[in-house]
């Protein structure tokens, strides 16, 4: 999706029109104090006596500060701050952090803010320092329980100090928070993945992300594979794990509503689809889109927790991000910044950018196809209809996808059916 190019002049040199609305907001905090060995996202570890937070946080309050005065309104429905550890920020830095936003007016409107946490990095102090600040969902890194699986992942942190994150965020009255599980683990058993599922389920969480494991490239635990020193887990085993997630949390009563997200109260339960959701868009002005699709988000927060501002993502909706790495898509065009914390510093608050590109309408349209259809919901088929041409080759893939029972039509959306959920890269590939 993305072409790496020459870094070239920040966005903000670029022509966006002030009334260019932002849906979504992502602020990459890069620091960590290790380095998974599955992990690829952009992070730092910081040597002794180098520390770069006070200046980064300054740095990320200057960018910020350029967009809202460079936009008319810069008020988005959602917040999300990931990482590298983001709990790993000192408080104190969090509170300027929050303090500017606040200023800045980026909370005005903001019904979800979520920071992901590493259980090791959740304190008292950091959880009401985020909660007074107007955080109100927290994504914990469970990964596994079993203490052989966060070693073979490189992962620092003892699983005990999962529950005492847990009950950090209640106490600081953040309840609504999230837990992510890896499945597929190398030397993980079917037995062990029934234990890490029970223990996140005895700790009550509003939603849970469960990804089996990806060897991406440029990652110590793909140089490891490479040379023999790991043995991945077999695809027969992997799919055997993934139906006992689905099996497991769907009779725990989660909502399975994404391939890979499961929310404690659904939608779905109440009797609403997509089309019967208000728009939060009302009231604020909108850029035409002519890919733009009904948006998906909860009435109320008590109705449904499923994460609003994934959603954003999987709907392909404007979202703008800040810091280092941290890409954007607003009105069809897409960027990053430039995934290097030296020059971000140096070129804040225009930070240096690359990677731009702005799709033709068809891989937009392939791209629409590919997001939604991961959703369980899928994709409204009015929204098929017009954007699909009866000559489509696509039209054509679907047909057969919904011949061999991988994709089905219901009275109001195409989605994928329980067959094609464990094959969904394969078939969502042959839309694009």
């Amino acid at each position: 999706m993305e072409h790496p190019q020459q870094a070239i002049s920040s966005p903000f040199r670029k022509g966006f029109s002030p009334q260019t609305a932002v849906d979504a907001l992502y602020l990459h905090l890069p620091f960590c104090f290790h380095k998974c060995h599955y992990c690829d996202f952009y992070s730092v570890v910081e040597q002794p006596g180098h520390d770069r937070q006070a200046a980064f946080t300054e740095a990320l309050i200057a960018e910020l500060r350029q967009w809202a005065e460079h936009l008319d309104t810069l008020a988005p429905q959602t917040i999300f701050a990931g990482g590298g550890t983001p709990t790993y920020l000192r408080p104190e830095l969090w509170g300027q952090l929050l303090e500017a936003m606040h200023r800045l007016g980026l909370l005005d409107r903001c019904e979800e803010f979520t920071v992901e946490a590493n259980p090791e990095t959740v304190t008292p102090e950091l959880m009401q320092q985020l909660a007074a600040g107007g955080v109100n969902r927290v994504s914990i890194g469970a990964q596994s329980f079993q203490r052989e699986s966060l070693q073979a992942l490189e992962r620092w942190h003892d699983p005990d100090n999962v529950p005492r994150a847990v009950e950090a965020c209640r106490a600081a009255g953040l309840d609504n928070f999230s837990l992510d599980l890896i499945f597929a683990i190398p030397g993980q058993t079917l037995d062990m993945l029934d234990d890490d599922l029970s223990r996140l389920v005895a700790l009550s969480p509003k939603h849970l992300s469960t990804y089996g494991l990806t060897y991406e490239p440029n990652t110590a635990l793909t140089a490891r594979l490479r040379v023999g020193k790991v043995t991945p887990i077999d695809e027969d085993t992997q799919r055997e794990m993934y139906q006992h997630v689905l099996d497991r949390l769907e009779a725990e009563g989660f909502e399975h509503y994404e391939v890979s997200n499961w929310a404690r109260t659904g939608i779905s339960d109440l009797g609403l689809g997509i089309s019967d959701l208000p728009d939060a868009s009302v009231g604020v002005e909108q850029p035409p889109a002519s890919d733009s699709v009904p948006e998906i988000r909860n009435p109320k927060s008590e109705i449904s927790s499923r994460c609003l501002h994934n959603l954003a993502y999987w709907q392909n909706r404007n979202w703008l991000g800040a810091g280092p790495a941290a890409a954007s898509h607003l009105d069809g065009q897409r960027w990053r910044n430039t995934p290097n914390l030296a020059t971000y510093l140096a070129s804040c608050p225009d930070p240096e950018t690359q990677d731009h590109e702005q799709l033709p309408e068809h891989e937009r349209t392939g791209e629409r196809l590919m997001l939604g259809l991961r959703l369980s919901d899928g994709l409204p088929l009015d929204w098929i209809e017009t954007h699909l041409p009866a000559d489509d080759r696509r039209r054509r893939a679907i047909d057969e996808m919904i011949d061999i029972d991988m994709l089905e039509r219901t009275d109001t959306h195409l989605r994928l059916t329980r067959r094609g959920l464990f094959v969904a890269d394969s078939v969502i590939a042959k839309l694009l």
